[in-house]
């Protein structure tokens, strides 16, 4: 009988273990469900997510294509997040109705945003608008918000104040700051942002405990990549630092533990809607789950329900551009 000596043992051990596969750690984002909950325009598309009064309302615009005369923005409801029914559908004879966006407002009702894109236009090409509601069937009429041609794309609430960055669409290009008490009547706290960049436009804004803003930012022209502002109260000074890469159709939301998770379009092959953990300390987005999407998508709604982040979103990765919902487990 052969005896192997102790170093040889110890030499054994080790180029066994180097062979046996190491066990992975499961993913910190996993993908639960993603099922596609609306289809019935040709184009289907920019979504937004809430849930008020103990039910799911998705809003997005439907067209006959991206771009269309024929834009109008459809709220649809749910009890399950499975079965979807229609509760209004806002047109407009004379415009195409884009980007809606669904809020809260602090007296207890919706409030649904969006921005028209003029067919004929004399004096001006766009214009943001407001409408709300009690129960997402019937809404007020249109209420004017921002300035002529400036795209006042996302609003959020902050200790009753509504907040949003509009974007020149005109001959202007920049960012502006508004600010309103009711909702109805926006004044300006920046006229123009002090922020690197030739086409600076889509946001998503994030109010902290502590009272501190952070805002998401796309930037097309040069530079191209993506944004994140600082700012504390009054909110009128902002500290910006670039990403590390480009991004479209920006959100984000804070987990109960701190850490930040952003829902964006990415363009490096193959585009994709992904969420991403962002490090506002360093400045980086770091892609943590892929979504069942492609081509023509993005512009999601993000909602933590029952320990699963809900992310509203398009996508045209199975032929036809429609609205998909995925469920999404988070690890702690």
């Amino acid at each position: 009988m052969s005896i192997v000596k102790p170093a040889r043992c110890v030499s054994l051990v080790l180029m066994v273990l180097a062979a046996s596969p190491a066990k992975s750690e499961p993913p910190a984002l996993q993908l639960v469900e993603s099922r596609k909950i609306w289809d019935q325009a040709p184009h289907n598309a920019f979504t937004d997510l809430i849930r008020f009064q103990d039910r799911w309302y998705c809003v997005f615009r439907e067209g006959k294509g991206h771009v269309s005369p024929d834009g109008s923005l459809r709220v649809i409801t749910s009890s399950d997040g499975k079965d979807w029914q229609s509760a209004a559908l806002i047109s407009s004879p004379t415009s195409d109705l884009r980007d809606a966006k669904i809020t809260v407002t602090p007296d207890g009702k919706l409030m649904l945003a969006g921005a028209e894109a003029i067919n004929k236009p004399t004096t001006h090409r766009h214009q943001s608008l407001v409408w709300f509601s009690a129960d997402a069937k019937t809404w007020s009429q249109k209420h004017e918000v921002g300035s002529r041609d400036n795209w006042l794309w996302r609003i959020t609430w902050h200790k009753g104040k509504a907040y949003g960055f509009g974007y020149g669409t005109g001959k202007t290009r920049g960012l502006t700051l508004f600010c309103s008490g009711d909702g109805k009547t926006f004044k300006t706290l920046i006229e123009k942002v002090d922020v690197e960049g030739t086409y600076p436009n889509e946001t998503s804004m994030l109010f902290l405990a502590d009272d501190t803003c952070l805002c998401l930012l796309r930037q097309d022209g040069k530079p191209s990549n993506g944004y994140l502002g600082t700012s504390r109260p009054p909110y009128t000074q902002w500290t910006w630092k670039q990403l590390d890469r480009k991004i479209g159709g920006p959100h984000m939301i804070r987990l109960a533990d701190g850490r930040l998770l952003a829902a964006v379009r990415l363009y490096d092959k193959p585009v994709r809607t992904s969420l991403c953990w962002l490090d506002p300390d360093k400045g980086t987005l770091s892609e943590a789950l892929r979504l069942p999407s492609g081509g023509d998508t993005s512009y999601a709604g993000l909602v933590w329900h029952d320990g699963l982040l809900w992310v509203s979103y398009y996508s045209s990765h199975e032929g036809k551009t429609a609205i998909y919902l995925a469920k999404v487990k988070v690890a702690p």
